[in-house]
Order: structure tokens, then sequence, then C-alpha cells
């Protein structure tokens, strides 16, 4: 018999006025899923289970996962060796060289963590499915509504899965037995019709964003896959699907979908959708939820962004592994004066939060300043090699998009600063309303040969705009004639830098095996998709290895 692990989320949900739910869960012990289901809160445990899972999809520690396989391979951000970490048996070389090989173990993983949350899926879709609601204690409404959301959520993750891997197997329920026919690899325009169908079917019978959806699959989350499908359509399929994808942002635009905090709307500061309040942003449509502060629920992806002593620079309790940095050259791709490049982006001698004081380094600096460069060389030694495999502790421009906040007292700019009541409960946005906003405008380029409209043109001025004071807005507007293309690109790679999306953005705009970047040449048009991994084709021999592998 299958079993069922149970998560009893603390689903005081309901509704006081202002209150939010975040997804707090405490394990217990596992059940035949036979027993299970037998009131709201079983059933709701259930339907919460697979969120508790989706904290690894984003640079966690101990899995390897489709957010770095994103970005590691595209132009933005690496994982260099630096003196003695980071080497790792060159796998993070392989992901920026675009030499991976069918065994790497984060190709695997990658594949394994989402079918396995995908898995999560399935389950109580089946149970809830095929029980009366009368046994579970809930609504007809209800039973639709929480099949609905589980649907989508595992529309999201074949969604992930397609877009690395192309030709994959689409299962739906959980084998009785491991007597079961193994499946069998579907063409990539196939698992795009499911994802499509699956989403377009149940996005109606999803609840409407709002606070007490946090972090949960809405009818907004099914109008952002839909944007994400459409705006690729035409590399995951060879057919362009541009009014399909206006069409699905209009609905999130239009504020038809629901909003998180009332009508949906930009986030007027480019802080605010990155603090850790930003369950109170207006733009984020789907996120990571997280409540450290109740439930001990704390973002994973510190750990590969951070210093080794970090917690010494924000006053906090949480240090990294000292591994991804931003890429030599895009740095200086932001003006001086845009906001995102001092607040997104950690460059230069870092200072304590409790004082002021240098922090000083652990490894080829212990003793000395720590200070961040834009370069990965041996700085130390003098070298002007500057490559994957020369970085020191302090190379490279760091992460400093989202923030944890602190959780000791501290001083800045001579400011006394108390400790951040929300500190560590920071959400990760998987999709917000900005990057609705970009996809719009790119669609609306695309069907116009390439050309901005005006609209096009007001859609992107409007998203960059916060990132400038008034006084150096300016010229610092697109025109009809300045937003190309080839600039749209760039401005992507600004606004959504950490966020995820690179390495599909540069396999739209035709660059991701065509363009060389820091230490990175062109490669083979084969490495737009990943292998599917030996080890899963060891277990299932009917899945077929893409080209070229």
């Amino acid at each position: 018999m299958k079993k069922l692990a149970v998560y009893l989320a603390a689903t005081a949900v309901l509704s006081l006025a202002g209150s939010c739910t975040k997804l707090d869960e405490n394990a217990y012990d596992q059940l035949l899923s036979e027993k299970f289901y037998n009131n709201k809160n079983e059933v709701l445990s259930a339907v919460l289970r697979p969120y508790t899972h989706a904290n690894a999809w984003v640079t966690p520690a101990d899995q390897r996962n489709w957010w770095e396989m994103s970005e590691l391979s595209a132009d933005q951000l690496a994982w260099p060796t630096k003196g003695r970490h980071g080497e790792d048996g060159g796998k993070w070389k392989r992901l920026h060289y675009h030499t991976w090989t069918v065994d790497d173990d984060f190709i695997n993983n990658a594949w394994s963590l989402m079918y396995w949350g995908m898995g999560l899926c399935n389950d109580p879709i089946d149970n809830i499915g095929k029980r009366d609601i009368g046994q579970m204690g809930i609504t007809q409404a209800e039973k639709e509504s929480y099949i609905a959301e589980l649907k989508l959520l595992r529309a999201f993750h074949y969604l992930k899965l397609m877009d690395l891997f192309g030709n994959i197997p689409v299962v739906t329920s959980v084998p009785a037995s491991s007597n079961e026919e193994l499946p069998t690899t579907v063409p990539r325009k196939d698992v795009f019709a499911f994802i499509e169908k699956e989403i377009k079917e149940n996005i109606e019978k999803a609840p409407k964003l709002s606070r007490a959806m946090l972090g949960r699959m809405t009818q907004a989350s099914g109008y952002a896959m839909l944007v994400e499908l459409y705006l690729n359509a035409e590399a995951w399929t060879g057919t362009a699907r541009w009014d399909d994808c206006i069409a699905a942002a209009d609905k999130l635009i239009s504020g038809a979908a629901g909003g998180q905090n009332g009508a949906m709307q930009l986030d007027p500061n480019i802080t605010d959708t990155y603090k850790p309040d930003n369950d109170l942003s207006k733009e984020v449509i789907f996120s990571i939820a997280y409540d450290y502060s109740k439930a001990k629920f704390e973002p994973s992806w510190p750990s590969e962004f951070y210093h080794f002593k970090q917690r010494e620079i924000y006053g906090g309790g949480r240090n990294g592994n000292d591994a991804v940095v931003v890429v030599p050259g895009n740095y200086v791709k932001y003006d001086d004066t845009d906001l995102r490049k001092s607040t997104w982006l950690s460059i230069g001698p870092q200072v304590k939060f409790a004082d002021g004081t240098p922090v000083t380094g652990s490894e080829e600096y212990n003793g000395q300043q720590l200070v961040f460069v834009d370069n990965i060389r041996r700085n130390k030694a003098g070298s002007t090699v500057s490559n994957m495999s020369e970085g020191e502790e302090n190379s490279g421009v760091r992460f400093n998009k989202y923030r944890l906040g602190n959780s000791l007292p501290g001083v800045v700019n001579g400011v006394k600063m108390d400790p951040n009541p929300n500190y560590n409960n920071t959400d990760w946005n998987v999709y917000r309303l900005t990057w609705i906003y970009f996809a719009k405008a790119e669609a609306i380029m695309r069907k116009n040969g390439g050309t901005a409209t005006a609209e096009a043109v007001q859609l992107i001025n409007d998203c960059k705009r916060r990132a400038f004071s008034e006084a150096n807005w300016g010229n610092r507007a697109y025109t009809t004639a300045t937003l190309t293309l080839d600039e749209l690109l760039e401005e992507r790679g600004r606004e959504f830098i950490f966020e995820g999306f690179r390495r599909t953005d540069l396999i739209r705009f035709g660059k991701f095996n065509t363009a060389s970047w820091w230490d990175h040449q062109p490669t083979s048009p084969i490495r737009k998709l990943f292998p599917i991994p030996q080890q899963q084709r060891s277990l299932n021999p009917k899945l077929v290895q893409n080209e070229g592998y």
C-alpha cells in the first residue's frame, strides 16, 4: 500500500483581518493513505506538502536544482573555484563551459527533484479525487479547488522539466506497485500541449490570488505559467504564440486573476519585492513562502550566495559557502546611477553590521579586510589571469538582491538599527508582475518584426524608472528607437539577475550556444537541452536520450 508522509500545516490560514498563510509545518509520522484524508486538516496537509518540497528549488546546499542549471549555464552567474573551495570535481566549470556529461549529479538531482515534487502532487490529486466529500469534511467546491491547485503546481514541475530536458515522460498517477509499466519519453511539443491543457482546464477552478493563498498556486500563477509557455513557444515547439502570450499577460496586468495585497501592481520601490516583509508586496504572483519567526522554516538560498563570514556583514545568524558570484562584465552594464546596481549587488570593502568596523577574510585574506572585486583572479598573488579556476574568497561581485534582515542590533551609516522583526522570513519570488510586463513587451515587439511600439516602450519604462531617481531618469527612458530586441535582452539581464530565467532568455534570443562571454566560448546547439541523466536511463530503459549525448 502507498504511504503518505503526514504534514500538518499551520492552517491558521484563516482569516483574521490582515492575517496571512505561510507554509508552516510539523512532521509527524507515516500513515497508510487509506487511513488519512479523514478531515479538512488532513486534506489541507496533503495539499500543502508539495510546497515544503519547493524549498529545494533555489540554491539549497544539499540538492542541485533547476535554478542552478538555468543560471550557472548562462552569462550572468558562475560558481568558480576560489582557492581550496568550489572545485567540486569540476562540475561548476562544466556547467559554465557547457561541457556537462550524462553522469553529472547536478543534472540527475534536478531531474529527481522535480519528478519527486510532481509525485507529491499526483498522490493527493488521486486521493482527494476518489474520496467522498463527506468523508473528508470539505465541500465539493473545496475539493475541486484543491485538485485544480495541485494540477497547476504539477504543471509547473513539468514546465521546468520540459525547459531543461525537452522530451520527457508525463506521469499523472502514483504507481500502485513496482510492477507497473515504466513510462516512455514524450516529444517536447506533446509535453507542451499537456501543460497548456492542464493549466487551461484548471485555472478558473483555482482560487484567485490573495493573502490567504500566499505561496500557493492560484489563477494568477496559472496565467503566469501560460505567459512563460507562450513566450517560449517558438523555441520549445517551433510555433510562435505571441498573441496568446499577450492575452495571458493582460489577465494579470488587468487584475482579473486577483492580487496578493489588493489590486496587483508594480511595487513602487525596487527593494520592496525582496525585503524580509516582501509578503506585503503587491507585485508578487507566486513565491516560495517562508516563516522563520513562527515555524523555523527558513530560506534555502543564502547557502550559495553568502560569504563564509556573511553574518557579520548583515547582522544575522547565517553564513554561506562563498559560491555563486556575478560573471565579470555584468556589473558594468548598469548605469552608475541605477539603483539596482547599488542595492542588488555588493562590491567593495565589507564592514560589520554591528559597528561598521572591517570584516576580515577567512581564507586568502585572513586578517585583512574583505573587499569584493569585479574579477576572478588571484589578486593577492598579483595574477592577471581571470578564469573559472583562479578565484579567491573575495572574487566576484556578490548577490544582495534578497535581504534576510538583521537579527542583531547594529549601526548603519551612524544610525542605530534594532533587530528586524521579520528576520529570515524573506519569500523567494518565482513570478512577479514586472516579469509579465517584460514578457508582454517582448511579444509585442516580436509580432512587430522586432521593432518596439509605444505600448512596449511604456511597459518597460514603467518598470525601469523605479531604478532611477527623478533627477537621474531623464534620457534613460527608452524610446521606440532605442528599445531594440538586443537592448531588451540586456535590460532583462539587469532586471531579472538571480531570478532563474537567464538560460531560457538566451535560448529565445538565439545567444545561448552562439555567443561568447567571460571565460566561455560558443558551443554546440545540442547544449540548448541537458541530457537525460544516465542514472535515470539505467533505471528506465524506455527513456530516449537527447540528440548528441
